[in-house]
């Protein structure tokens, strides 16, 4: 992705950092630094780990809401399934359309935990996050150092506040999705490819010697095999090196070196290396990402889970994510003039878009670089507040849009991590506590499926049963949570007979009203948990509600 340094571009001059005036060079001239008030936090790379690191943390432990399947039932239960040899597997995984790469990183956890005694039902639900929160706060750090090698210091500050105040990304990246992950490995290979074409382009000694010497720079190669890693977890991350590696192939010299010396080893080692692994878990020979492209690309199968009109990424969905920070960004964008970065997140979001299978996530790894923007254009105002033009006894605009991002983002964060959906963990915490106590013989959950976690929370070897979402090949065929949903009362009678096979039954207070005539002689309401104050799918799912039969009371 060919660039040019921004030092001459519009915006604000680096205080400090690379290309940037020293503070005595500042001092000298008697103009203002207008640096953020936490600056000084930022002093160097290490102080910024630091922080993003102690934020993460916080952002770990405060995230307790249920978001999406794919963060238990594809990573977190396959994690504890290889650790303690119990926990479903969905039909992906009989597929072959899931890598076990992600999941066996949680799984070390796993592991650890296990051999420390500390696999209790509050370690087993936190740690998992707590990890992910130690990738993100290195996303945060790398957001930081690609936004003062492309812009500056200044910029890259402001970059950073936009990040770690943005609620989607507080909402979000802690958590076991792939996409966080694919996310901080976008970023950070990014990096390092932006690294690469500087020391290529630059007029250093070193740069010298490597052009003599015709050898790529070593940060290319750690770029190549970060991107491969990303692919690797999410086949789709294609989309992203395909843009970036183009952009720059059309005007490399050396092509054949690039792709034979270069991608070629470094994707075939990463492909080998998971390829074995993969072999090993599934036990017989597979290659996961020709079976997950074929699939959700070549076969369109990810529009079973439903479909949403082309243009929904811009005018719904990552508008949504970035939320107040959109005109920030999309001045910064015109101001900086960085197009090729722009064009990257746009080419993204459209080429997402000709899939009809759509959700938030699958776009997450490109919502960090509107951060960047966001940070050019708030550092651009912050140069004007610094050079006095701003009226006395008046808030500034930079203030007023401080203000806004936080007053509009933070309270929204806190809502959709403590609120918004907490009440299908609420129930398996309490299900796995009471289960380790020995109050609880069987579950069924009558619910959509995947509407909980389920193994990796409960951490105790019972019988569970949840409602099938297995897609049919017959195209019109209702899987059991369509079939329950359709008709609660008769779907139960039908399965499920007198529900005596079960001690606990969880269902939301949606579905209730339907089946309470069925449960009113065995069972009694033992705990309630509060959900969503508005609809989720398809009713207002308000709460959760925990039964237990009356002779395990």
């Amino acid at each position: 992705m060919s660039h040019r340094r921004r030092r001459n571009a519009a915006g604000p001059p680096p205080p400090e950092g690379i290309g940037g005036s020293s503070t005595a060079e500042a001092s000298s001239t008697g103009e203002e630094r207008p640096d953020l008030p936490w600056a000084w936090a930022l002093g160097s790379e290490r102080r910024v780990l630091a922080l993003a690191l102690a934020f993460r943390a916080a952002n770990a432990l405060l995230v307790r809401t249920y978001f999406n399947p794919d963060e238990h039932w594809q990573c977190l239960e396959v994690a504890h399934r290889i650790v303690f040899g119990y926990g479903h597997l969905t039909w992906e995984w009989k597929r072959g359309l899931r890598s076990y790469l992600h999941p066996f990183i949680f799984a070390a956890l796993y592991k650890i935990l296990s051999l420390l005694h500390l696999d209790s039902p509050w370690f087993m639900a936190m740690a998992p996050r707590l990890l992910q929160s130690v990738f993100a706060s290195f996303g945060d750090l790398y957001l930081y150092k690609l936004s003062k090698l492309i812009f500056n210091n200044h910029v890259a500050q402001w970059a950073l506040f936009s990040q770690l105040v943005n609620w989607f990304m507080f909402f979000c990246i802690t958590r076991t999705l792939s996409n966080s992950m694919e996310t901080v490995l976008t970023v950070t290979g990014l990096y390092y490819w932006f690294v690469a074409i500087e020391s290529v382009k630059g007029n250093s000694v070193v740069s010298k010697q490597q052009a003599a010497s015709k050898q790529s720079p070593p940060s290319r190669k750690m770029a190549l095999l970060i991107a491969a890693l990303a692919c690797a977890i999410r086949p789709t991350s294609a989309i992203t090196w395909l843009y970036v590696g183009l952009l720059d192939f059309i005007q490399m010299k050396s092509k054949s070196r690039f792709i034979f010396l270069e991608v070629v080893p470094l994707g075939v080692f990463v492909l080998a290396v998971t390829t074995f692994l993969d072999c090993w878990m599934y036990g017989s020979r597979i290659i996961v990402p020709l079976n997950f492209l074929k699939f959700n690309l070549f076969s369109s199968g990810g529009d079973y889970y439903g479909t949403h009109v082309f243009h929904w990424y811009f005018s719904q969905g990552f508008p949504s994510m970035i939320w107040t920070f959109l005109p920030f960004s999309i001045s910064g964008i015109l101001k900086s003039r960085e197009w090729r970065l722009a064009g990257l997140i746009v080419w993204v979001l459209v080429v997402y878009s000709i899939l009809g299978h759509k959700e938030f996530r699958f776009v997450l790894p490109v919502l960090p670089f509107m951060f960047m923007f966001s940070g050019h254009n708030l550092a651009a105002m912050a140069q004007l507040k610094g050079k006095g033009h701003n009226e006395k006894g008046r808030l500034s605009r930079l203030k007023l849009s401080v203000i806004l991002l936080i007053l509009t983002n933070v309270p929204m964060a806190l809502y959709m991590s403590l609120y918004h959906q907490r009440g299908t963990e609420d129930a398996m915490l309490y299900l796995s506590r009471e289960a380790h106590d020995g109050r609880v013989k069987s579950v069924l959950f009558l619910m959509p499926c995947h509407s909980t976690p389920y193994y990796s929370t409960l951490h105790y070897n019972l019988p569970m049963r949840f409602l099938d979402c297995t897609p049919s090949e017959n195209k019109g065929t209702l899987d059991e949570s369509d079939r329950f949903l359709m008709n609660p009362a008769d779907f139960v009678g039908e399965v499920f007979g007198n529900l005596s096979s079960f001690s606990h039954i969880v269902l939301f207070e949606s579905e209730e009203r339907h089946v309470k005539l069925l449960l009113r002689n065995s069972f009694q309401e033992v705990r309630r948990f509060f959900h969503s104050h508005f609809k989720v799918d398809r009713d207002l799912q308000s709460s959760v509600v925990v039964y237990s039969q009356k002779s395990v009371l």
